[in-house]
């Protein structure tokens, strides 16, 4: 079975293509709102430096892809869905956007100084992030960062008929200490490790983790 026709991607695929035009209204303009989002990216930016060659993987309808070429970076989005990528094109038409899987990049060797996977690892099954982990590391030039965002917890969240559209998905959550060791196994040095608690305001259950790791 190759990646393109793992159990895990169709669903994400199929999931992500039916809800595509409904999330990207309802999560337009969210990290304006959340300033510790809004750091961590710029943080992200200034680490990697002015200029500096990033991919958003899983970049969904483009919002943080455009958000990072405004802090100056070298950006272009991949994601499954053809459908996500549909309203990213179109609201993004001077950024690239590609369709593929994260798990098989088609980059060479060390070709990125920067990598975004903005809650786009939450549907990799557990024992396959260590593959995951090792192609970010593999595009990676060295010294070049990676930003993972994520849900904190122990039990992954079920969504069934978002907006009423007839699919559902699982949302894994994850603790930040074993992620932190994952990216270790694969050769990365975690420098930044940050937890902004539930915030109800934001309809916002649990924490969300940050990490920002080197390649080593």
């Amino acid at each position: 079975m190759t990646d393109d026709t793992a159990p895990f991607l169709t669903a994400t695929r199929v999931f992500y293509d039916a809800i595509a035009e409904d999330y990207a209204d309802r999560f337009r303009d969210v990290h304006v709102a959340q300033p510790v989002d809004r750091a961590m990216l710029a943080a992200f930016a200034e680490t990697v430096g002015p200029g500096g060659r990033v991919a958003d993987l899983g970049c969904g309808p483009g919002r943080i892809t455009a958000h990072l070429a405004s802090l100056g970076l070298s950006v272009s989005g991949l994601d499954l869905s053809a459908a996500m990528l549909a309203v990213a094109r179109r609201e993004n038409p001077g950024l690239r956007f590609e369709q593929g899987s994260m798990l098989e990049l088609d980059l060479p060797d060390a070709a990125l100084d920067g990598v975004v996977s903005w809650y786009s690892s939450i549907h990799t099954p557990w024992e396959r992030l260590p593959d995951l982990f090792g192609e970010f590391r593999r595009v990676l030039a060295p010294g070049g960062h990676l930003l993972l965002a994520f849900q904190s917890g122990d039990e992954p969240r079920r969504h069934e008929r978002p907006f009423g559209h007839p699919v559902t998905l699982d949302f894994e959550r994850r603790r930040p200490g074993p992620m932190a060791d994952l990216l270790a196994g694969a050769g990365f040095s975690v420098r930044v490790r940050t937890l902004r608690e539930p915030d109800e305001a934001l309809a916002e259950p649990v924490a969300q983790a940050y990490l920002i790791a080197r390649r080593d």
